[in-house]
């Protein structure tokens, strides 16, 4: 009975949601690193693949099913609602006159461009008033490109998203007016009511979830998964609330980003709410853009209809130009960064798409219009992140060091400098650092580390020792771990008296091991944690559960060094710290290189690499900039500093490191699959460099 129902179960069909969504992940994996490698942006490999699998290619995919519809519609939120997450609020309240200046420019720009193109096409003042909010609003798919080139901390690039919101809305609304005087139901009345409605919508949004969002947070402390869901919740909630004053989703959800951006400050959560983001459903929205795409007829959009087309396509481009080029003249921006805030606000997806697809299906535009919008879509999909990248590497590295100018200068005693070395965290106590100790053979080598640095900074040392709990505190498993541990930390405490560093050997009992290092550092006001790597960290548990190291760095109040270490800390003499940028978080990692160098009698040679395409004038520039902190922070170790352009920064350090001791790399907030929040470079360095390395990363803040 049982195999024969198996038998006359239901057969998988090439359009079932389960292949669908198979096609989609296997798209994900593969398309956008291939495009990287031939110097293109991962979200071309992504449009490139939805046109192929697409009706005018495979016919693989059906955009217009429920599952594509769904996952597209959850994918563009997505994007809006951590576009909204990485925005510094600090630096945008800062710059939130000059968001609403720049965005009114490009709405006014935009608007007046769609009125011109309409006329000219001979469409009444209503279409016309239409192409205005086809014109106005963009989506910001270069978003991921400058987010990763580093240069998110430029005003121009916070003023840019910062516009969006502003032109979204306001284009939204010219559909909503030109919606209305075609079906004969405009009026004052109604408008009024809608901008009134917006504003009670907005500040509900912006006042109610970040006043829910901290009282739950403080409910639910570290309960990561209930304040995940509640993430999800208040972001899908927004953007039903959006369709209830007639403004699309994408408006919703990037409110509820800035609602819940002060909430979610740095942590965890934020962390796997960008992580799930970042490799579905916003990878998803650009396949399903591709899918959208019909050959066929973007053919006959320059055949038959190609002044239609040019005439919409050139009015976009020069007139999101126009009012960018406005915002320099008040505003003061350089060339660099007006053309890559040209370059953001030039893809038009998913708001304009939106008021084209609204207008056709009441009959406000006809068919070439609509075929005209979807070449446009295409066309400045693939230009727009392409320009981006080729722009905004063009400021990255000047911008990155007028961020750090623009920071609040720092007091000696905050950066942890005294004269001698810096130290790593001003305590009104002696230097401390906490070294965890599981195998008193493999952790030798850390020990003596840390009690050279100790020694140096005349402070101490706690080794730590843990011992998992259990049920009963009399079982007697337990009562002979502790005595093994009280062993480990006794071997770490004789290597420290050889210097006369004080140690103060603990021994703990905790539910795992990674709360009781974070907790005994807090305790003891611990200025640093040292901790050894094993191979662990890339093991399968690793990937499926995490690791100690992972937790550490993200529950320690202070900074982490996971150590490698192949030779005894003596024979360290030569180190190589690279450095991306001058961002404060890239200078404490040189200025913990100096500590490091100091205590054991080594050098420091800074190495920065840049791709090929820097201008020379930049790259002098980024090492004056290093030279000139190297000299204010009296870094006497540093003994060289080099600048490199090449295409493969991992190749270029891994040739370096050759001849070197020791490799210092800078801890970043993104999960791979071995766990440690490390940028892809890292990740493959600390694989395949032979020599010894140190992860540091600094307290979660």
């Amino acid at each position: 009975m049982v195999l024969a129902a198996v038998d006359h179960g239901h057969s998988l069909s090439l359009h079932s949601p389960f292949i669908s969504l198979t096609i989609l992940l296997l798209v994900v994996l593969t398309l956008p690193p291939l495009f990287e490698r031939i110097k293109l942006p991962g979200l071309v490999g992504l449009l490139f693949a939805g046109i192929v699998l697409g009706k005018s290619g495979l016919a693989v995919l059906d955009p217009k099913t429920e599952t594509m519809e769904l996952l597209a519609e959850i994918g563009i939120i997505y994007l809006m609602f951590v576009i909204a997450l990485e925005i510094d609020l600090a630096r945008f309240r800062k710059t939130r006159t000059r968001s609403l200046g720049v965005g009114l420019f490009i709405f006014v720009s935009s608007l007046c461009g769609g009125l011109l193109v309409g006329r000219l096409l001979g469409f009444d003042w209503n279409t016309a008033l239409l192409m205005g909010a086809i014109f106005a609003p963009h989506t910001l798919l270069g978003y991921p490109i400058v987010n990763r080139l580093g240069v998110m901390g430029n005003e121009a690039i916070t003023v840019t998203i910062g516009a969006t919101i502003f032109t979204d809305i306001l284009g939204l609304l010219l559909l909503a007016i030109s919606v209305s005087i075609h079906t004969g139901e405009f009026s004052l009345f109604s408008l009024v009511a809608q901008i009134l409605a917006l504003a009670i919508y907005a500040a509900t949004i912006l006042f109610g979830l970040d006043w829910a969002g901290k009282f739950y947070f403080r409910r639910t402390g570290d309960e990561q998964g209930n304040q995940f869901v509640f993430v999800l919740l208040a972001v899908f909630l927004a953007s039903a609330g959006a369709q209830l004053v007639n403004v699309e989703q994408i408006v919703g959800a990037f409110l509820a980003g800035l609602a819940v951006n002060d909430v979610l400050g740095e942590g965890p959560v934020k962390e796997k709410v960008e992580f799930v983001g970042s490799v579905l459903f916003i990878p998803f929205f650009f396949v399903h853009v591709g899918l959208l795409v019909d050959l066929p007829v973007f053919v006959s959009s320059f055949t038959s209809s190609l002044g239609i087309t040019l005439a919409i396509l050139i009015g976009v481009v020069v007139s999101k130009f126009v009012g960018i080029y406005l915002a320099k003249l008040v505003f003061r921006y350089n060339w660099n960064e007006i053309l890559t805030m040209w370059s953001l606000c030039m893809p038009h997806v998913a708001a304009p798409l939106a008021a084209a697809i609204v207008a056709e299906q009441i009959g406000l535009i006809n068919e070439p219009i609509f075929n005209a919008v979807i070449v446009l879509m295409l066309v400045t999909a693939i230009a727009g992140p392409i320009a981006t990248r080729a722009f905004a590497s063009q400021l990255a590295v000047s911008v990155e060091a007028a961020s750090l100018k623009n920071d609040e200068p720092l007091s000696p005693e905050e950066w942890g400098y005294h004269g001698k070395g810096p130290l790593i965290c001003h305590l009104p106590r002696a230097f401390t650092i906490v070294v965890p100790i599981f195998n008193p053979r493999a952790d030798q080598h850390l020990v003596e580390t840390s009690v050279l640095l100790a020694h140096h900074e005349k402070g101490q040392i706690v080794p730590l020792a843990i011992s998992r709990a259990y049920a009963h505190m009399d079982d007697p498993i337990l009562t002979d771990d502790l005595q093994k541990r009280q062993l480990m930390v006794q071997e770490a405490n004789d290597i420290s008296q050889t210097l006369s560093v004080k140690s103060t050997p603990i021994v703990r009992i905790a539910d795992d091991d990674a709360t009781g290092i974070s907790h005994t550092a807090r305790e003891q006001n611990a200025n640093l944690v040292v901790m050894g790597w094993n191979d662990d960290n890339t093991g399968v548990r690793a990937r499926l559960f995490g690791t100690t190291l992972e937790s550490v760095f993200w529950s320690s109040h202070c900074p982490v060094a996971v150590m490698r270490l192949k030779t005894e800390p003596t024979n360290i003499h030569r180190i190589l710290v690279p450095v991306r940028d001058l961002m404060p978080k890239t200078i404490r990692t040189v200025r913990f290189a100096q500590l490091f160098a100091d205590a054991h009698h080594a050098t420091v040679t800074l190495v920065h690499v840049c791709d090929r395409r820097t201008p020379q004038a930049n790259i002098l520039k980024f090492k004056q900039d290093l030279e000139a902190i190297v000299l204010h922070d009296g870094l006497k170790t540093v003994d060289r500093i080099k600048t490199i352009t090449h295409d493969s920064v991992t190749q270029t350090l891994l040739r370096l490191a050759d001849s070197f001791d020791l490799v210092i790399l800078r801890s970043m907030r993104r999960r791979t699959s071995g766990g440690l929040m490390v940028s892809d470079v890292t990740t493959k360095l600390m694989r395949e460099l032979a020599c010894s390395i140190v992860l540091f990363g600094e307290p979660h803040m």
